[in-house]
């Protein structure tokens, strides 16, 4: 083609013929011609010089709010999201603020939506961020990111539902659902003996362009009586019960064998009766999927709790046996034959009033992370020796606390030589230790961040750090300014060259703190 086109062909690399090697030069950023090279140079910088010792990271802007406050990719949303502050300028600046909204039409959920890659979209604003809220009264409202008007609208509810509350997403940025409440008889409906079979309601939505895929409902018929809970990701449907069950089906093949009709947005239709138009006050969308009959069964498992996760290559999944007494104890199996891993039952036997959590790497790298009061591990799967079928678990690294300076004798003497006898053992996460509260990463940097407290009185301290994502090594390690006490609800955002602190206090009282990064080589105690 370059000949043809009279220009001179680029040649291959140092002769590199295989793909594995060429894929993992291009991302090393060995041609310059290549797409993303450039941003992937400037990121490999700014982490860089984010790590190195002059570089601080200054509290520039803090305030405080009797609503929740959120934040989206670089954008701050105060009061029900009527208020928008932009927290990249180098202080934050009002990006829009509403005026003060009716309590019916206060929003319940959002979802941030953003322009995907190399493909023609049908409006110039579709390839600007956008704000997909979900109203008290059923409307689904896209708005712009950066002025707040509403792009689009869409009314959910028309006779089938009138509660729907949440809003996720099946494939990111491609497929969202949109939930309704759990569909309960007041307690003298119940009483007088009056069955409601319909648990949920499901609306499936393709975004950008905004289409409506179809509208189906969760009936205790289909799927049994102790229904407490459903969802609905990369295009499968979770069932959670009572009991700890969980149970996986095919979404994409419940949507294709049991769609009646399709239906577009803005179409006038004439279903069971009703005539009205999709999407429209006050008919909104039509329940055209109905399941008559048990979708094939994917798997289940039983769990404490429901928590049940898959990852990992091959694929594995991570349950907690279905009774109390194994309470942080995990057990990893393959998904292809339920068989455990070897070392693939993880128990930190923690003492401590929170429990150790764990969770698939978000890193796509298939490991593992296992977060406990002091220490942090993390995981790999691998290849039993000589048995490649079957699969272990090991440790790729570490990361502890710094305790240090902490001494927990049960037995000490007294000036006077008195033996004083403790009666009981702190905790592994005593307030009064460095314990680990928060466990991110951050993918454009890769770089693994962890929230460390230590509290003593009523002042507590954090820092956050930053640790190298492949070995676990520590590269900067940032003071958060304000005090931190353990009781409160906190969300730490690490963003590229931005963190963001929420504290949730009593009464409903939220405080936000930003920083940003600053590079000055001179002296500054700020």
């Amino acid at each position: 083609q370059a000949a043809a086109g009279g220009g001179r062909a680029a040649p291959r690399a140092c002769g590199v013929h295989n793909v594995c090697r060429l894929l993992t030069r291009r991302a090393h950023g060995f041609y310059a011609r290549d797409a993303g090279v450039a941003h992937r140079k400037n990121l490999g910088l700014l982490r860089k010089i984010m790590c190195q010792e002059s570089t601080k990271f200054k509290n520039v802007w803090t305030t405080h709010s009797a609503s929740p406050i959120a934040y989206e990719r670089g954008r701050i949303y105060m009061d029900n999201y009527q208020c928008c502050i932009s927290s990249i300028a180098q202080e934050p600046r009002i990006l829009y603020q509403k005026s003060k909204c009716a309590k019916s039409e206060k929003i319940e959920d959002a979802l941030l939506l953003e322009c995907p890659l190399g493909e023609m979209l049908p409006s110039p604003s579709d390839y600007k961020a956008s704000l997909i809220v979900l109203t008290a009264q059923n409307w689904l409202l896209r708005l712009s990111a950066d002025s707040g008007e509403v792009l689009e609208k869409v009314y959910l509810a028309g006779s089938c539902c009138k509660f729907f509350r949440y809003l996720s997403w099946d494939t990111p940025q491609e497929v969202m659902i949109v939930k309704s409440a759990q569909n309960k008889l007041p307690a003298a409906a119940r009483q007088a003996g009056i069955q409601k079979t319909v648990l949920f309601y499901l609306a499936v939505f393709q975004v950008l362009p905004l289409s409506f895929i179809g509208m189906l409902e969760i009936n205790k018929k289909i799927f049994g009586n102790s229904v407490t809970d459903v969802a609905v990701s990369n295009g499968i449907l979770i069932v959670m019960y009572s009991m700890g069950l969980v149970r996986l089906y095919n979404f994409k093949a419940i949507l294709e064998q049991f769609m009646e009709q399709p239906f577009d947005l803005g179409q006038e239709f004439n279903w069971n009766g009703q005539v009205g138009v999709v999407g429209k006050y006050p008919f909104g969308l039509p329940c055209n999927i109905k399941i008559t009959d048990t979708p094939p069964l994917l798997f289940e498992a039983s769990s404490l709790e429901n928590a049940f996760q898959i990852g990992g290559y091959p694929w594995h999944y991570i349950i907690t046996p279905n009774k109390k007494k194994h309470k942080g104890v995990f057990h990893i199996c393959s998904l292809k034959d339920n068989a455990l891993a070897k070392n693939g039952i993880q128990d930190m036997k923690c003492c401590s009033l929170e429990p150790d959590w764990i969770y698939f790497h978000p890193d796509m790298s298939g490991r593992i992370i296992h977060v406990g009061p002091n220490l942090i591990k993390v995981l790999k799967l691998k290849e039993v020796k000589n048995h490649a079928d079957q699969m272990e678990i090991a440790e790729d690294f570490t990361i502890v606390a710094n305790r240090e300076n902490c001494v927990n004798n049960t037995v000490t003497v007294t000036a006077s030589g008195r033996v004083v006898k403790k009666r009981f053992t702190s905790l592994d996460d005593d307030p009064e230790q460095e314990t680990f509260k928060i466990v991110d990463y951050e993918d454009e940097l890769d770089l693994l961040s962890t929230v460390a407290v230590t509290q003593i009185g009523a002042d507590g301290r954090a820092h956050l750090d930053f640790h190298c994502n492949e070995h676990g090594i520590l590269l900067k390690s940032i003071p958060l300014k304000e005090s931190w006490d353990v009781t409160y609800s906190h969300e730490v955002y690490f963003d590229k060259d931005l963190v963001l602190h929420i504290e949730q206090k009593p009464n409903r009282r939220f405080s936000c703190y930003v920083y940003q990064m600053v590079c000055d080589t001179a002296k500054d105690d700020d």
